[in-house]
């Protein structure tokens, strides 16, 4: 007789023990989600190395939109200033113009109350080419010496004042080129920044604190390689001082010869110094972008201050400060040297010695002493002595 039990299901075996069905699907879903925790995080929040990669990039692009904002904004001001004088002179000529066409109507109104029938020249202010209408009529012919001086002078007022209209129009129209530029880039500036500041804010105090330690060991690292250059330097230094006293100990060269040949950069010395003194008196004010002092500065604009005071003039942006001298090695490396920074020439620092810089290094910071490696090594692009 056939039996009416149910027959029980064989479930699976885990460790040699056989388990109901229920138990092997809740063991499969608890297997799934280890799997899944194990692949991918449970948000889609960048690494802390990833958000300090992406907010380093955004101020160096920060930077290198500001250089060519102070660009812009130096272009723009010398534009307007042009045109200013062009309309300025427009309107002086356009004044001169007016009374020479006074004078001729002077002439005009005195044929007409004389009865003369050489009206031509009521009708000569009216014209829009004088001298094709004197060709064409041969007024001149008839005309006294006094009147045709008068009409020379207002035909000449007339050419010039066409000229510099014409020259005033291109002008405003390269102004208002020069404002979109200015526009374009200060609005790249902010947003770079704004995109910056937002990641920043959406770190926990945790990752702050954990960025300010990767930070802390960036500077650590590149305080070394300055202590390495330093010891560089004066050990070259060392050499060509014990050159220069066996020089002088063989009679080979006057001192003052070999001083000058082995001391490059010695006849704006003092220049250096002033300049360097200067940048060291802005340590600890912020940095501001496009901003040249006296309260703020960035980069650029501190170099140039600190040159200026020292009275030597420099371009406003790193792109052509960067050939305002002679390239020297960074092993050569002076006080008051430009160290500049990047692929794209975006940033500038001056050399203190033992291979250190003042600069204005980005927004929110101040400036400050630092080493030259502060980036690494890598992101130094070179060395220059300011003529």
């Amino acid at each position: 007789m056939a039996s009416h039990r149910k027959s029980r299901s064989t479930g699976t075996r885990v460790a040699g023990i056989r388990t109901p069905a229920l138990a092997t699907a809740a063991l499969t879903s608890v297997a799934l989600l280890s799997q899944t925790a194990n692949a991918a995080p449970s948000d889609d929040r960048p690494s802390l190395e990833e958000v300090e990669k992406k907010v380093d990039d955004l101020y160096r692009q920060a930077g290198s939109a500001t250089e060519k904002y102070n660009a812009a904004k130096e272009k723009t001001s010398k534009q307007r200033k042009k045109v200013d004088t062009l309309l300025d002179d427009v309107a002086k000529r356009t004044q001169k113009l007016n009374d020479a066409r006074t004078e001729l109507g002077s002439f005009a109104s005195a044929q007409y109350r004389t009865g003369a029938s050489v009206p031509e020249t009521a009708t000569l202010l009216l014209a829009d080419s004088p001298q094709d209408y004197f060709d064409q009529n041969q007024l001149m012919d008839r005309l006294t010496g006094r009147q045709k001086t008068a009409v020379d002078d207002y035909v000449t007022q007339q050419s010039e004042t066409m000229k510099k209209r014409q020259e005033a129009t291109e002008g405003l129209d390269t102004l208002t080129d020069s404002q979109n530029d200015l526009k374009t880039a200060k609005s790249t500036v902010q947003k770079k920044l704004a995109t910056a500041r937002e990641l920043l804010s959406e770190l926990t105090a945790e990752e702050k604190a954990r960025l300010a330690a990767i930070e802390k060991k960036k500077q650590k690292e590149a305080a070394r390689k300055a202590a390495e250059l330093a010891k560089q330097q004066a050990a070259e230094e060392a050499e060509r001082k014990r050159q220069e006293e066996a020089a002088q100990q063989q009679g080979s060269g006057s001192s003052s010869g070999s001083s000058e040949s082995s001391a490059p950069g010695s006849s704006n010395g003092t220049q250096a110094q002033k300049a360097l003194a200067f940048a060291q008196a802005q340590i600890g004010k912020p940095y501001v972008w496009g901003a040249t002092g006296p309260g703020s500065y960035d980069c650029s604009g501190l170099t140039q201050a600190a040159w200026k005071a020292a009275g030597v003039t420099l371009p406003r942006t790193t792109y052509d400060q960067v050939n305002a001298g002679t390239t020297v090695s960074v092993s050569q490396a002076q006080p008051g040297d430009l160290v500049f920074f990047y692929d794209d020439i975006s940033h500038v620092g001056l050399y203190v010695g033992d291979g250190k810089m003042v600069h204005a290094p980005k927004p929110g910071a101040y400036v400050r002493e630092e080493s030259i490696f502060y980036d690494g090594e890598s992101s130094i692009y070179s060395v220059v002595r300011p003529a």
